[in-house]
This record gives structure tokens, C-alpha cells and sequence, in this order.
């Protein structure tokens, strides 16, 4: 750090030739011999000809006879602060009255809209409202200007709002709290079916109406629900590890598949093969077409199967199980061919991107607690995320890069976030269990949730593919509890 010399004698050193504009601004603020500071090898300008004058502030030590004299050292310092345009402008700069035109938004402007909410009399989760916002806050830090080069009004997007309460609640009579089930699922017809006990209900989303499908016997429970592509046909997985298949729209069975020795807690449809992960630590495959119960047996894990995924193209199947690993197969494969083992705990959680072709994540256990983004085409870890609560599911948004993660112990809660950066869009909570069950609407706006408090709660998350690059809210219908059965 330099400091002032104590010298009692001052010589200019020699320099090159000034330019006029260096002239001019030195001539500016030179003072007659008798009253300049001998400090050091440079003058300092004095604080009262010069920065009350640059920001038009009134100075009472001023002397109103050196105003000429400093106005075009005023002036070069203002052009090189601020840029040309603000040189000889008719109003300045002033800290209680900011110019828009320096800090956007920074300052003043109206406040967002608050959260939309339908009819009270609405009964369909499916109608959303939507408003067009009528003032924008800028994100821009402070300071920054949106007319400087390479800052845009267009780059710049508010933030979606995404409302915090459910926009409607249903009750779920002995909706199990066990980890290593599967229990909901919404098909692309908007049905929503919901394992309860020894029984499956479906709810029709469109007219509220609750069906029972089937029912098991006394002995017997339901572990797993999965619904085929086309909307139509329910595979139920059960305790006695028997797996059963539905024509729902007939509330008629097809038929009854064998081959697991323990409960079905996992189910992944891919065209007509249906694979099925069992407390047997084994991985089925199911034709449905054909006579024989199953066509092949995928061996690798050495304990349950609790979570299990087809990549969206139908080309890989991820595994997850409570010996805390992660597989990927493929169709002809009888071992898998990828094997990750950095989780902690049990492998529930699992997502394909629909975005990002090979983006694969997955979510550990208690002991976990992370978010793991895998790259299946390089075999490698693309990041973490440790979320601080166990990961009960994922889901990704098929609108827009975004996904869902729900969470049991400790905070029993729902996170939105926004992929690659993973910060948080929204943090959600009522459930007072874990939410252990997650499902999406076929139109990739709504998720419903569901817990061991035996309700499920549906939420307006993500918006639709028309709205997600407008400036548009969605709105949240509201609450209405009926009961499933």
C-alpha cells in the first residue's frame, strides 16, 4: 500500500504531450500555487468542487465563483461515469429520486399479481385460469442497466409462481406408509388408480367419479399399480407375488402371472412388456401378448426391488433396490450393463429426462438423502444434490426442464426444481406423513401426491407446453376434499 510522501518540496516529473481532452481536464482543476496540498506525488480534487456538482446535489461550503471553473472537469468525469448521453442532460442523478433509466426495476414498480384461484363450485382439477401479468420486476442485480450492450428486456424472465396449497384433497382410506410400494398412478386417459388396501379404486379426474376395480382376498394386499401406455389396461402387483392385469374400462381381469416368490412392489410398462421388481430380489419380464407367465428373469440385485423406470425411447430399464444400488439393462441383456453404487441407502426414486436423451436420476434413502444425475450414454456421474430428507420419488416435467421430489424423513415435503442449476422453484408441504407415492397428469400440469395421513393432495406445478415460455401463472382451482371410496 502506497502512502503520502512527507517531502517538503514538490516537482512535476516529465511527461509525454497531453492530449487537448487531458489538457482540458487537468487545467480544470489546478488552483493557484498558494492553496494546494503538498501531499504526495498526486492531487487530490477537492470533494466540494466535484462531486456535489457531478450529482447536482446542493453544497453549502461551495464557492459559487469556482462553479465555471470546474464545469468541464464536471462534465468529462460525468461522460466517462455515465457515457456521453448524460452530459449536459436536464436532470441529474439523484439517490432519492433514482433515473429509471440507470437501475430498472430497481426502484418503486408495482408488485406481482397474487396466486389465481377458480370458482369455489369447481370440481375439475383439470380447469386452470391464467392471467397475463400486468407489471414485470427486473432481475437484474442492482446497478446494472437494461440498456447497457448485451442486456436485453427479452433475456430477462420473471419467475414462474407456483402455489403453495393443493388445489384439491381426497381421502385415501388405508393408503399404506411403506417405503418399497407403489400404490399410484395416472394414466394417459386421466384416471387416477390408488391401491388401498386389498382393493384398487380408479378416479376419473374429468367427472370425480370413484370406481372400485377389483379386490383381493383377505389374505392378500396390493403393492403396485401400473398403467399401460394406452390408458387401458392396469397391471396390479400383490403381496403374495402373483401380478394380476385389468381391463379397466370393463373392470375385467385378463389374467393372473406367476413367477415371483415375494410381494410386487415395482412395476415399469414398455410397449407390450411389463417388468415387475419383487421383494425376491429378482426383475421380471412380462409379455402380456403371450401365454407363458414371464420370457425372462434379470438377476443382480441382492436385495428388494423397490424402484424401476423405462427410458422414455423404451431402449433401457433402471433398477433401484434396498441394497442401495442402480441398474440399467437393456433388452437383451440378463446382467445389467451399467452398475452404480455411490448411494447410501434404498433406490426408490427414479426419473428418465424427456429432455436430455441418457439423463437418468435417482434418489436415495434415509441415509442418503441425495439426488444423483447419471449420463447412461458415458457411464458417469453428471452431480448431486443432497436434499436433507430421504427421497421417496421423482418425476420429471415433460413441458419444461424441470422435476419434482418428494421427501419423508424428516420434512415430509415436495420440491419443484429447475434442471441443470437444480435451485428450488417451490417448496411444498401438508402432508404430515411421508409422501411416498408421486404421479403426473397426462397433460404434465398436475401431480398428485400421496402419504400414510391417507390423502392424496394434487398440485397445479408446472404449466402447459403453450404457456411455458409466456409470462403466465398458474392458477390453483380451490381445495375440495371428497373421498376416494
Amino acid at each position: 500500500m502506497e502512502t503520502a510522501s512527507t517531502s517538503t518540496s514538490f516537482t512535476e516529473p516529465k511527461t509525454p504531450a497531453k492530449t487537448a481532452a487531458t489538457e482540458l481536464l487537468h487545467s480544470s482543476y489546478r488552483r493557484p500555487s498558494s492553496s494546494r496540498t503538498i501531499c504526495g506525488d498526486r492531487f487530490i480534487p477537492s470533494r466540494s468542487s466535484s462531486y456535489f456538482a457531478l450529482f447536482d446535489l446542493p453544497n453549502s461550503n461551495s464557492d459559487p465563483s469556482s462553479d465555471d471553473s470546474n464545469s468541464a472537469y464536471v462534465s468529462l468525469l460525468k461522460s466517462a461515469l455515465f457515457g456521453p448521453e448524460c452530459v449536459g442532460a436536464a436532470t441529474g442523478f439523484h439517490p432519492s429520486t433514482p433515473d429509471k433509466s440507470f437501475l430498472p426495476g430497481r426502484f418503486g414498480g408495482s408488485s406481482h399479481s397474487n396466486y389465481l384461484h377458480a370458482s369455489p363450485t369447481n370440481c375439475n382439477i383439470f380447469k386452470y385460469k391464467t392471467e397475463t401479468r400486468k407489471s414485470l420486476h427486473s432481475l437484474l442485480p442492482f446497478g446494472f442497466d437494461d440498456h447497457l450492450p448485451g442486456i436485453s428486456h427479452s433475456s430477462v424472465k420473471v419467475p414462474r409462481k407456483v402455489p403453495r396449497s393443493p388445489c384439491k384433497v381426497l381421502d385415501a382410506p388405508a393408503l399404506q406408509d411403506d417405503f418399497y410400494l407403489n400404490l399410484v398412478d395416472w394414466s394417459s386417459q386421466n384416471v387416477l388408480a390408488v391401491g388401498l388396501g386389498n382393493c384398487v379404486y380408479l378416479w376419473h379426474a374429468s367427472s370425480c367419479k370413484v370406481v372400485k376395480l377389483c379386490e383381493l382376498g383377505l389374505d392378500d394386499s396390493v403393492c403396485s399399480v401400473g398403467w399401460a401406455y394406452c390408458g387401458r389396461n392396469l397391471a396390479v402387483g400383490t403381496n403374495s407375488g402373483k401380478l394380476q392385469l385389468w381391463d379397466a374400462s370393463c373392470c375385467k381381469r385378463i389374467k393372473t402371472m406367476e413367477g415371483h416368490q415375494f410381494r410386487v412392489g415395482a412395476l415399469a410398462w414398455s410397449s407390450s412388456l411389463l417388468s415387475s421388481g419383487s421383494r425376491d430380489k429378482s426383475i421380471l419380464q412380462h409379455d402380456v401378448r403371450a401365454r407363458d407367465d414371464y420370457v425372462s428373469r434379470l438377476s443382480g440385485h441382492k436385495s428388494e426391488v423397490c424402484g424401476l423406470k423405462w427410458s422414455c425411447d423404451n431402449r433401457e430399464l433402471a433398477s433401484g433396490g434396498n441394497d442401495n444400488r442402480l441398474f440399467v439393462w437393456n433388452h437383451h441383456s440378463a446382467q445389467p450393463v451399467l452398475k452404480f453404487s455411490e448411494h447410501t441407502a434404498a433406490v426408490k426414486a427414479i426419473a428418465w429426462s424427456p429432455h436430455i436423451h441418457g439423463v437418468l436420476a435417482s434418489g436415495g434413502g434415509t441415509a442418503d438423502r441425495c439426488i444423483r444425475f447419471w449420463n447412461t450414454t458415458t457411464n458417469s456421474q453428471l452431480g448431486r444434490m443432497d436434499t436433507g430428507s430421504q427421497v421417496c420419488n421423482l418425476v420429471w416435467s415433460k413441458n419444461v426442464n424441470e422435476l419434482v421430489s418428494t421427501h419423508g424423513y424428516s420434512q415430509n415435503q415436495i420440491i419443484v426444481w429447475r434442471y441443470p442449476t437444480m435451485s428450488k422453484l417451490a417448496t411444498l408441504t401438508g402432508h404430515t406423513y411421508r409422501v411416498l407415492y408421486l404421479a403426473i397428469s397426462p397433460d404434465g400440469q398436475t401431480i398428485v401426491t400421496g402419504a400414510g395421513d391417507e390423502t392424496l393432495r394434487f398440485w397445479n406445478v408446472f404449466p402447459s407446453p403453450k404457456s411455458q415460455n409466456t409470462e403466465t401463472e398458474i392458477g390453483a382451482s380451490s381445495l375440495g376434499r371428497t373421498q376416494i371410496r
